[in-house]
């Protein structure tokens, strides 16, 4: 998300624009605003030693397993012998870089960092299965030399809890977790790293363990313009991220209700209700898409938790969840909208008043676009909710 102050000042250039009849300006100022948010490139580089889960990992992430068609390869040996990038499937300007693992390379730390290109690289995650060996430290000194940010994250989580548990007389899950990232920590700090933080995930449940942990602290750590391209990437592993793509997807609300006002100001029979309904089919369809609503999405968590697909479809109550969006579709939706004929019919009968008419067309199409917005956001990002819980069967 753009800081509060970036924020005022486009919103202050936007009301500038529209008070001063250069509909044309303001149009073109919150269409930078909205593409701007919605198409920054983040480039995610996934390093590691030879089977260490790296692909998998890229997969996860994107919300795929790993027989999916478009799906990075995985296997017992080195399966990425080039730097191959992975486009998420909804979110094509986020791309995870799937690099050769550094021990089966014959590049040195630095030579391997040159020869991979890290500078497009926004962060890179380096991935181990079991300590961090000296390949490891050696990237992440380089990287750190290189002045990019890294994350160690031990994977592969789920087998070591299932093996001790098979071993130990009296196993306690906790303790395991404990261990093992006191071990990692250890490693690390014996290579030099002072205090070194770990992230234990597994990539067959990310919704376990440290992978939200991850998120947070990227989120924390990126640049302002970046943190949106994170978030809506994403997979919905919890509650919290689906919260909060919720409060990212409310923040753009105004900007797009200021374009509908923007319309409204052109006296052109037809044209408010026309530009309208294409700015709704826009957001919604983003809305479902980041909130993992749609059928491509749905099906790919079915696969990853083995919930048929009509399990998951079962507890959503938006007629535009699980559906294709279409015009006809999102003004079905709008009419039943409790005051939006009411407030669409003000917009155009204000057009004919002397003077004021123009400036209250504007008003009552910015508030009928708004409301609308609010109340398809709040209705799927419950939505998502209940998919969520209904995917971990919890309901």
């Amino acid at each position: 998300m753009e800081n509060h102050s970036d924020c005022e000042s486009t919103e202050n250039e936007i009301k500038a624009a529209l008070q001063n009849n250069d509909q044309a300006l303001a149009a073109a100022k919150i269409q930078q605003y909205l593409n701007k948010e919605n198409n920054t490139p983040l480039n995610i580089a996934i390093t590691g030693e030879t089977g260490a889960g790296k692909s998998s990992f890229v997969n996860a992430f994107r919300g795929m397993e790993n027989r999916d068609e478009g799906a990075a390869p995985t296997g017992c040996v080195e399966t990425t012998l080039e730097v191959t990038p992975y486009p998420h499937p909804n979110f094509p300007n986020v791309t995870l870089w799937d690099l050769p693992g550094i021990g089966s390379t014959s590049f040195p730390a630095d030579k391997y960092l040159e020869h991979v290109g890290f500078e497009k690289f926004d962060f890179f995650i380096i991935i181990s299965d079991t300590r961090f060996r000296e390949n490891d430290v050696k990237l992440a000194r380089e990287i750190q030399r290189m002045k990019k940010k890294f994350y160690f994250v031990r994977s592969k989580i789920d087998e070591n809890i299932r093996n001790e548990g098979r071993s130990q007389r009296e196993f306690n899950a906790e303790r395991t977790l404990a261990q093992i990232r006191e071990n990692c920590i250890q490693c690390l700090q014996k290579q030099g790293f002072l205090s070194p933080q770990v992230f234990l995930v597994s990539n067959f449940d990310l919704h376990l363990y440290d992978f939200h942990q991850l998120e947070e602290t990227l989120d924390r750590d990126l640049p302002a313009h970046k943190r949106n391209a994170l978030l809506f990437a994403m997979p919905n592993v919890s509650l919290e991220i689906i919260n909060k793509k919720k409060k990212a997807f409310q923040a753009q609300i105004k900007y797009i209700a200021l374009g509908s006002a923007a319309v409204a100001a052109v006296p052109l029979p037809g044209l408010s209700i026309a530009v309208d309904v294409a700015l709704l089919v826009a957001a919604v369809t983003q809305y479902v898409v980041g909130f993992g609503l749609d059928i491509p999405s749905l099906q790919r968590l079915a696969n990853a938790t083995h919930v048929p697909l009509s399990d998951l479809i079962a507890p959503i109550v938006s007629p535009l969840a699980a559906t294709k969006i279409t015009t006809d579709l999102v003004i079905k939706f709008c009419c039943q909208c409790a005051s939006v004929p009411a407030l669409m019919a003000a917009e155009d009968a204000c057009r004919f008043i002397p003077i004021i008419g123009i400036p209250l067309a504007m008003a009552f199409s910015f508030t009928t676009t708004y409301s609308i917005l609010k109340s398809l956001l709040n209705m799927l990002a419950d939505d998502a909710h209940r998919v969520f819980k209904r995917a971990l069967r919890v309901i």
